[in-house]
């Protein structure tokens, strides 16, 4: 009777262990798909729901003292192989940052009103993911990794570096623009690059999140 008893018990044991192994890899899969990461990659991508990669902040450098304001000219990010030209833009009609045109999906564009990249305050750019027809010029922007870097070319000979410190999708749904846009410390001078994520709405014929790349200046060279 008892040996009834403890088979029946080990038996509910492995079937509830099973149920819970089920709930958890569908609750992976998913949250893989929502965040729109490759299969495959070892990239972060931080939000509400993951975070696949956090970093360490004692292993990332010290912020380097703000330059003055110069226009952004070119955007390097050596992991990705981009070199893509910067132009000034504005806001669209929901009052997000206006990307470039669908026709120029290898331009990156920056919020002309706002922080110059390398000045203090964080400076916002912004691309698309892919076109109806081909990946755009950050479609690998959500493999990035917090200790990698960015480099932007100024207007002034300079060359501001970056480095990565945070890696986020957050969906458009109740999107909060102070934690995409603001700044994450006072005082340092930051970088915001800013493409589509998460799943595609085909009736919306848009992406349910933004993929959302934090940096922050860490060295000057000419």
């Amino acid at each position: 009777m008892s040996d009834d008893r403890g088979r029946a018990t080990g038996t509910r044991r492995l079937l509830t262990g099973l149920v819970w192994a089920l709930l958890l890899l569908g609750l992976w899969l998913w949250g893989r798909a929502l965040t729109g990461v490759p299969h495959g990659t070892d990239g972060p991508a931080t939000g509400d729901l993951f975070v696949l990669r956090p970093a360490d902040p004692t292993r990332l450098p010290r912020p380097a003292t703000p330059l003055k304001g110069a226009v952004p000219q070119r955007v390097d990010i050596p992991r990705l192989r981009v070199r893509a030209p910067v132009v000034s833009r504005g806001l669209d009609a929901q009052g997000a940052v206006d990307p470039p045109p669908l026709d120029q999906p290898g331009v990156v564009g920056w919020y002309g009103a706002g922080a110059a990249p390398g000045a203090q305050g964080a400076a916002l750019l912004v691309g698309h993911v892919d076109t109806a027809t081909r990946p755009a010029v950050f479609y690998q922007l959500s493999t990035l990794r917090p200790g990698e870097t960015v480099r932007v070319v100024r207007s002034d000979g300079t060359v501001a570096e970056f480095t990565i410190d945070d890696v986020r999708v957050l969906p458009r749904a109740g999107f909060d623009a102070d934690q995409a846009y603001g700044p994450h410390r006072p005082g340092r001078a930051e970088l915001r690059l800013i493409t589509c994520g998460g799943a595609f709405d085909r009736a919306g014929h848009t992406y349910t999140a933004n993929v959302v790349v934090s940096a922050y200046l860490t060295k000057t060279t000419r």
